[in-house]
Formats: structure tokens, C-alpha cells, sequence
């Protein structure tokens, strides 16, 4: 009998900053029901809200709007390595969800803080 292996990825995502936020919290259920639905375990979530994008992304609908503003969020999951490439199929179809990646990492931060450019 073999047992999984999951291991711990952070998946930092942008999500359309012109939702309301009832669709915005949908996007966000999507996002974790996906990572459950293929095994997974949400482990902590830092919603980073509303930031100005360092360039525009255009929309991936194919109705020319772009976006300069995006919904950040953070989130920490345990899951198998095979779960991720299937979450990465499911994501490239939210239309919601401007921007994704997903890196393993070796530990979760509980605080997310961050220092002005010159601080030290």
C-alpha cells in the first residue's frame, strides 16, 4: 500500500479588483475548493487586498478591458505534487483570476510584513 506524499506550497494569486465583494469571497472559495477538492489542505490565508499591478494585464475574456488594479492573496496548502499541475488547468479557466503562481515552500509565514525600499 502507498501512501501520498503532500507537501507545502504557497500559491499567490490577483484576482479581479472590480468585483463586488460577494464575488470576490466567490473567487476565493473557488480558489480553496479546488485545492481541497484534489486532496489538499488549506493551511493559512493572507488576504493581501487591493494593490496597484506594476503593469496592466490584459483581460483574459478577449473583451480588450485591461486591468491595473488586482485582489491579492496568499495562501498556504499541503498537497500532492500531481494535485498541482490539474489546479493549474482549473485556474488558467477562472475567469476571475487575472494572475497565478504556485511555488513549494519550506515553512508558512503567520505575519506578512514588509519594509519601505531603504529600511533596514
Amino acid at each position: 500500500m502507498s501512501q501520498k506524499k503532500h507537501r507545502l506550497y504557497e500559491g499567490m494569486f490577483i484576482i479581479s479588483a472590480s468585483l463586488t465583494d460577494a464575488a470576490r469571497q466567490k473567487a476565493v472559495d473557488r480558489i480553496t475548493e479546488g485545492v481541497t477538492g484534489f486532496g489538499g489542505e488549506i493551511i493559512k490565508m493572507h488576504d493581501m487586498g487591493r494593490k496597484r499591478l506594476a503593469y496592466s494585464i490584459d483581460s483574459n475574456k478577449g473583451d480588450g478591458r485591461r486591468y491595473r488594479d488586482g485582489h491579492y492573496l496568499l495562501v498556504y496548502f499541503n498537497a500532492e505534487p500531481s494535485a498541482i499541475e490539474k489546479l493549474w488547468q482549473e485556474y488558467r479557466h477562472h475567469e476571475d483570476l487575472l494572475r497565478f503562481i504556485t511555488l513549494s515552500a519550506e515553512s508558512v509565514m503567520e505575519e506578512l510584513v514588509f519594509k519601505s525600499i531603504g529600511e533596514e
